[in-house]
């Protein structure tokens, strides 16, 4: 028995921020001080480093869960499946539901729950939950799920990847600049079709890097010392993620049987463009060749870092052409990877 995507669906938000949008923006150092360059300069430098040109924000009237319906509800329809027989729904985020204008999350009950009770599924047995492993979320799900129907305990999931990041960014961080909003999902299924889920890696460091994305003050000194943003240390980041992505996607395709020649494409966390570059450039490195030029598809130019919601967000555009020049194929061999707060990493080796 295999474990094959049969449908996928995400939601993109309609609100495009481009950078030029941050000009007015008064950014400052993480001790209070002045930030030493112009908006001008760090927006041109922002955009060298990161590649991103522009990023999605949520309508005001829409929460995290929200999106997750709406991605949810995509993916069904492309599955072609009975929304009844879903043995479990799973969404990774991080944040939960941050309404506008707010400084509370809402968890409670489980966005899970709230995207079965918005699809109106009455089956008590389509158990939900939430997944908390910063951005690398949707593919932990993915492993979550597999595991259930290897074990006998579903036939079909779905996974949700959703975040608002916009709800929890300090305008006065130059980070802030990063994050964006959106969703992805994709239904699960047991099959004895060739294929699917062939390995998986995960993993989590936190002996010293536990601390590396956190909750913390905003830079303004005179902002409320009781409400907190999504902060991180970028280059303690940039040299974790080289040091340790590559090898544990080397790990994932050496345990599925398939050699670096096999690999069609590979969809990694849209986290930044020069890290993720890297990060492709050290693992086919490992193989002692060099990475095609076309087998990363790329969405952070214009979405921006959506944490959870990119790599399936980036899948799901692939694989319905969205993406000039990218196409899947049946039975090309692919990778998901991702990074993140924990600092958590994982990978899967998956045909089409």
């Amino acid at each position: 028995m295999n474990c094959k995507i049969t449908g996928t669906g995400s939601y993109i938000p309609n609100i495009i921020t481009k950078n030029a949008d941050f000009d007015k923006h008064e950014f400052y150092n993480t001790d209070g001080t002045n930030f030493p360059h112009d908006n001008e300069t760090t927006i041109r430098k922002f955009k060298a480093i990161t590649g991103i040109e522009e990023r999605r924000y949520l309508s005001e009237n829409l929460n995290t869960s929200d999106i997750a319906v709406l991605a949810a509800q995509k993916a069904i329809e492309d599955a072609k499946l009975d929304p009844e027989t879903l043995d479990y729904i799973i969404v990774a985020h991080n944040y939960g539901d941050v309404k506008t204008g707010s400084v509370q999350s809402d968890t409670v009950p489980s966005l899970a729950t709230r995207v079965k009770s918005h699809l109106r599924i009455k089956n008590s047995r389509c158990v939900c939950y939430d997944v908390l492993f910063g951005c690398p979320g949707w593919i932990e799900g993915m492993i979550h799920a597999q595991a259930f129907i290897k074990a006998g305990m579903a036939k079909k999931c779905m996974v949700i990847g959703a975040e608002a990041l916009s709800r929890v960014i300090d305008k006065h961080d130059r980070d802030s600049m990063i994050f964006s909003d959106g969703a992805g999902a994709a239904i699960l299924e047991a099959t004895e079709e060739k294929g699917g889920i062939l390995a998986h890696e995960s993993a989590t460091h936190s002996f010293q890097e536990a601390e590396y994305i956190y909750f913390g003050k905003s830079n303004r000194s005179e902002a409320s010392e009781d409400v907190r943003y999504i902060k991180m240390h970028g280059r303690k980041i940039y040299e974790f993620a080289l040091m340790h992505v590559p090898k544990a996607m080397k790990s994932c395709l050496d345990n599925s049987g398939k050699s670096i020649n096999d690999l069609k494409k590979i969809f990694i966390h849209q986290a930044n463009e020069k890290m993720d570059q890297a990060i492709i450039d050290r693992f086919y490195k490992l193989h002692q060749t060099k990475a095609p030029e076309d087998v990363m598809p790329m969405t952070i130019h214009e979405l921006g870092n959506s944490s959870v919601a990119t790599v399936p967000t980036l899948f799901d555009l692939v694989r319905k052409g969205g993406i000039k020049n990218q196409k899947l194929n049946k039975g090309d061999v692919v990778m998901f990877a991702s990074v993140g707060a924990g600092m958590n990493i994982n990978a899967i080796t998956y045909q089409v």
